[in-house]
């Protein structure tokens, strides 16, 4: 039994060595391996025209039930859609964006109780900015229909938007190298293999034209007020900018 444990003993001092000197390996590897890699952070802004205007509206509609509430939003969703489509627009223009019931409850004296239900449903119409001149017709056929006009604004479409996303990310991870080289020549060091790399952030964000103001405006008010502020309206450049982070070995 004795020599049994002088046997465990040794054991477990071998595998405490061997774990001890691992650790140190790991330790001195990674020291080494951060202390010979360089990062370069880049950075890049393009200049965009955006190729699409969208008009937002949202229905909102008040009922006993669920059903009966879902039942005005969709007149008068359909009544919109149908004015669209009339006027030249087709289905995929036409899009929901959001379509919500929930419980309409009023407060008083700390006491909650339900006064029916609440529908809502938020639609966009899509358009090139080369029709931007229809936004008049589109703002009247809304307001015609009930709906009230929540903002209007110049975007990319999906197709433009990661064409201009794989530009910005392509001349930032060219920026990023390009300083990491400049680094590595200050120290007078090459470039070596790449360790690592990643996107750090795209930055694309719509431009608005339009924005309804809050306090309750009625929708003729509204679009009037949109009709207003769109006319003789051109999309402008934009900023669209991406940032990589890209880490290269010391050569």
């Amino acid at each position: 039994m004795a020599k049994m444990d002088k046997s465990i003993q040794k054991t477990l001092i071998i595998v405490t060595g061997i774990i001890l000197l691992a650790i140190i390996g790991i330790i001195a590897y990674s020291s080494f391996s951060s202390a010979n890699t360089v990062t370069g952070n880049g950075d890049v802004t393009i200049k965009v025209i955006p190729d699409e205007v969208s008009v937002y509206f949202n229905v909102e509609s008040k009922g006993a039930t669920s059903q009966e509430a879902s039942s005005k939003t969709s007149d008068i969703v359909n009544n919109l859609t149908t004015a669209l489509l009339q006027k030249g627009f087709n289905q995929s223009q036409i899009q929901t964006v959001n379509f919500n019931i929930y419980p309409d409850y009023n407060y008083n004296n700390g006491q909650q109780t339900q006064n029916g239900y609440i529908a809502t449903h938020s639609i966009k119409i899509e358009m090139s900015t080369s029709d931007s001149s229809k936004i008049g017709s589109v703002i009247d056929a809304g307001v015609s229909a009930g709906a009230g006009i929540s903002y209007i604004n110049f975007e990319l479409s999906p197709s433009k938007e990661n064409d201009y996303k794989t530009q910005a990310l392509t001349s930032a991870t060219q920026d990023a190298k390009t300083k990491a080289q400049a680094i590595a020549s200050g120290l007078g060091k090459g470039l070596g293999r790449l360790v690592s790399v990643a996107d750090t952030s795209f930055n694309y964000s719509p431009w608005p034209i339009y924005r309804s103001a809050d306090g309750g405006i009625s929708p003729a008010v509204a679009g009037a007020e949109a009709k207003s502020a769109t006319q003789s309206i051109t999309p402008s450049e934009q900023d669209v900018s991406a940032s990589v982070t890209a880490v290269y070995k010391l050569a």
